[in-house]
């Protein structure tokens, strides 16, 4: 069940110049918002959230509802999609957006004022712990007693 099948049946009971000026719900199409302004995720963190009604709701073909049945579910999804959609974002969006805000302003100080700096002061001892670690780990593992160097006289 298609889109070309949900709209020839909904020829069906309205007329086509009916049809083409119709004010009912749209389908989803990713592709028509690309150029409708600016793009709200550029770096597509959230594309896996892009489904629609076929990705959700699907009928074999041995098992199929009635006609009307898959169209006013499938316009009943979209719709109650998008408005739950817009009902959370009004309540929810700024006070979420305040607390990552908030939460990724504290990381980014912590990470900042105090795991670079250790990170950096293990990093500088790290070179006498390596000549250390390297000789104990030769006496241990392969009893061989640290040679010292020898000086040409």
């Amino acid at each position: 069940m298609g889109l070309e099948t949900e709209k020839a049946d909904v020829q069906l009971f309205m007329d086509e110049e009916a049809y083409s000026h119709h004010g009912g719900v749209d389908y989803a199409d990713p592709e028509k918002f690309v150029d409708s302004g600016h793009d709200r995720d550029p770096h597509r963190i959230n594309s896996h959230l892009q489904l629609g009604f076929e990705d959700v709701i699907a009928e074999p073909v041995t098992t199929h509802s009635f006609d009307k049945v898959w169209i006013c579910s499938h316009a009943l999804f979209e719709i109650s999609k998008y408005v739950i959609y817009k009902f959370l974002t009004v309540f929810l969006a700024i006070p979420l957006a305040f607390a990552a805000g908030i939460l990724f302003a504290t990381l980014s100080c912590l990470h900042i004022w105090i795991l670079m700096p250790f990170v950096k002061t293990c990093l500088m001892v790290l070179p006498s712990v390596q000549t250390i670690w390297k000789s104990v780990t030769d006496v241990l593992l392969f009893c061989q007693l640290p040679t010292e160097p020898r000086l040409n006289t």
